[in-house]
């Protein structure tokens, strides 16, 4: 496994006012697993976009493959050169069929203006066969699950005779057995003499799969080691460059008032039965496995898809909520699951998605916003939650995924709601940002927010709640204080 796959140095990518990378280097190997790992805005997702022809990196940039220098004009030169991305979204045709899907980038590549559906389908078999995974190449790629749709993906990268896969946080929508599945494909694909570079914010999967890491820090190359010569704590050190430590906030003597309650909500298909009540001062985590309903519970609660029976109280008050809009009336508010497609105006800047819930505050009686006023209380919201950089002008789109999280978050901080609700915080976030998060949720508790928190992640139900309620296949399955709770007997409930 000594010989060299891709080999890079001298890497940088400028864009106006930010260096993503500065000089950067990376090598992989034929049957390897070499992670890519640190914060979010550490270059990881520019690497990825040089790599896979989507950019192109500054001048002196030096890029080889199997020896010979090379450049990327264009994402089918990267294909070409052996070099796939299976990205979070897959990028896939959803309306089109797993076949399809797979032949597609061969059809488009050879500019074919006569398809043939024979070899398209054989093509598609013999990738499935090669994963040894059963998909039928005729379904629509829109009705599998989102575990059958990412080897749909694997299938179309093993189809264009990829030397080099490209995983970028290949586990952040998958249930616990699909991650397993997803490892056993890791392993073959080892087997098969691939070299896989793999992006994650998850410390167990990293060193499950892993056998190298090399570390960026805001766009630097930091160091490269083998897995088995590294700790958890070294390389979490590694990448923020200071210790991070793991703590549990839960606070059981201080809370008010119960300001919601729920009682015996039930949606048909979705959940049933479902009581329980939020102090204002308190964080409460909802925790299980994918599919058991927490989710479609927040969404009831927020008006987004109301119950069919049960009553929500919010304080003393009986509220029949049927839109988003009446439940930020009623002082709730909701940050959904994908801050990219529900949580942010992508296009807009920092200032934009901010205030976007509060434009009528800052507007005068014909309408027209007040610009300073507005960009005040902006500036105060990015100092609080440290958003980086901190120019409010910045576009949405161009933030790490940490930061996003943090404009989404300050977005629903500043309408004051009175109950928060906040669906996985840190999804795809890195762990220095996480850590601030978890903060920023335990002072809005201390302030006297009430915080609901869904996450599947143990370690962060442990380490931000006061309170864990459990839930499996539409139920509460348990609620307990989060007093000396272990991950063991919280999945030993979503079990049950």
């Amino acid at each position: 496994m000594d010989r060299v796959f891709l080999e890079i140095s001298n890497v940088s990518k400028t864009f106006p006012g930010v260096k993503a990378l500065d000089n950067v280097r990376f090598d992989i190997r034929p049957g390897e697993v070499h992670a890519l790992v640190g914060e979010n805005g550490a270059g990881k997702s520019t690497l990825i976009k040089i790599l896979s022809g989507v950019q192109p990196p500054d001048e002196g940039a030096k890029i080889l493959i199997e020896g010979k220098e090379t450049q990327f004009a264009h994402p089918i030169d990267a294909i070409k050169k052996g070099i796939s991305v299976i990205y979070q979204d897959f990028a896939l045709f959803t309306n089109l069929t797993v076949a399809e899907n797979i032949g597609i980038n061969e059809t488009i590549e050879q500019k074919k203006k006569v398809v043939s559906w024979r070899a398209i389908q054989k093509k598609a078999k013999d990738a499935l066969d090669f994963l040894n995974v059963q998909i039928d190449p005729n379904a629509i790629v829109e009705n599998l699950s989102v575990a059958k749709q990412q080897m749909v993906a694997i299938a179309s990268a093993v189809a264009q005779d990829a030397k080099m896969i490209i995983m970028d946080e290949p586990t952040s929508a998958l249930s616990r057995g699909e991650v397993e599945r997803l490892y056993e494909i890791i392993d073959l694909l080892k087997e098969k003499n691939m070299a896989i570079m793999f992006v994650s914010h998850k410390m167990d999967e990293l060193f499950r799969v892993s056998d190298r890491f090399t570390v960026f820090r805001d766009g630097q190359y930091v160091g490269t080691t083998d897995a088995d010569k590294i700790t958890e704590e070294e390389l979490i050190a590694m990448m923020v460059g200071r210790k991070i430590e793991v703590k549990r906030y839960a606070n059981l003597e201080e809370k008010g008032e119960v300001v919601l309650r729920v009682e015996n909500l039930s949606k048909k298909g979705n959940f049933k039965d479902i009581s329980f009540e939020l102090h204002a001062g308190e964080v409460v985590g909802f925790t299980g496995l994918v599919g058991a309903g927490r989710s479609e519970v927040a969404q009831a609660i927020f008006g987004i898809s109301p119950a069919d029976s049960g009553v929500v109280r919010v304080g003393d008050e009986e509220v029949h909520i049927a839109n988003p809009a009446q439940a930020l009336e009623k002082g709730i508010a909701y940050i959904p699951e994908s801050r990219q497609t529900q949580g942010l105006v992508l296009p807009k800047t920092i200032a934009d998605n901010i205030t976007l819930p509060l434009l009528r505050t800052f507007a005068n009686k014909l309408g027209i916003i007040n610009r300073e006023k507005q960009m005040s209380a902006v500036d105060e919201w990015i100092k609080m939650l440290d958003v980086r950089p901190n120019d409010p002008t910045m576009l949405a789109m161009q933030l790490s995924g940490g930061n996003q999280q943090k404009v989404v978050l300050a977005k629903w901080i500043s309408t004051k709601a009175r109950i928060l609700i906040v669906d996985e915080p840190t999804n795809g976030v890195d762990i220095g940002a996480k850590d601030e998060i978890h903060k920023i949720l335990r002072q809005l508790a201390k302030d006297g927010t009430a915080v609901m928190v869904i996450s599947s992640e143990l370690p962060e139900i442990l380490s931000v709640s006061d309170r864990i309620v459990v839930m499996r296949r539409g139920r509460i399955t348990a609620q307990m204080d989060n007093d000396a709770v272990t991950q063991e007997a919280i999945m030993q409930k979503a079990l049950v």
